[in-house]
């Protein structure tokens, strides 16, 4: 009798990382290390790092301390809601307090898209509802998928050349 064997369906995500107390390079290495380490979840590809300043609900905070962010790409047998759930055990077990929205943080980890239909609910929203006006986000992206599209508003370049930004790329080796 042949064995039957599962099918395991992974899905393309995007993932978003942030830092901006601390360590800053130490904990978006440490969190990618754990995000490969998920159950179901594969880590595929790592832009470098990027340095921008602190953006609050008024606008850039010069007096903050800057940003490192990063972008991966991940392949998720696991649902958006679940991973959800282990991003944010991740961004814990880094030191990130939730607090003051927007705050300055050792950890931030956003979905920025994950394959599917749209999710609108009041803990996940995908696509990430600002990702197509955050430089940080969209240039770390078009590194690593130069043809890219963020759902709903179309390619990563065209939406990064109409913010008019260029995050200044932070020396540093590669994060995989």
């Amino acid at each position: 009798m042949a064995r039957q064997q599962r099918m395991r369906v992974e899905l393309p995500v995007v993932l978003a990382l942030g830092s901006n107390l601390g360590d800053r390079e130490a904990t978006i290495r440490e969190a990618v290390r754990a995000i490969d380490a998920l159950p179901g979840v594969k880590v595929v590809k790592a832009s470098g790092l990027v340095e921008t300043p602190a953006l609050k609900p008024d606008g850039v905070d010069v007096d903050a301390p800057a940003y490192l962010n990063a972008v991966i790409a991940v392949r998720s047998a696991i649902g958006a809601a679940e991973l959800l759930r282990e991003l944010q055990g991740i961004e814990r077990a880094l030191g990130r307090v939730r607090g003051i929205r927007w705050g300055d943080r050792t950890l931030d980890i956003d979905i920025i898209a994950f394959a599917g239909p749209p999710i609108d609910e009041p803990e996940l929203t995908i696509p990430h509802p600002r990702a197509n006006e955050r430089a940080f986000v969209l240039a770390p992206w078009l590194e690593i998928e130069p043809d890219a599209l963020l759902p709903g508003h179309g390619s990563v370049a065209d939406l990064l050349a109409a913010t008019g930004e260029h995050p200044d790329p932070y020396p540093a080796e590669p994060l995989t």
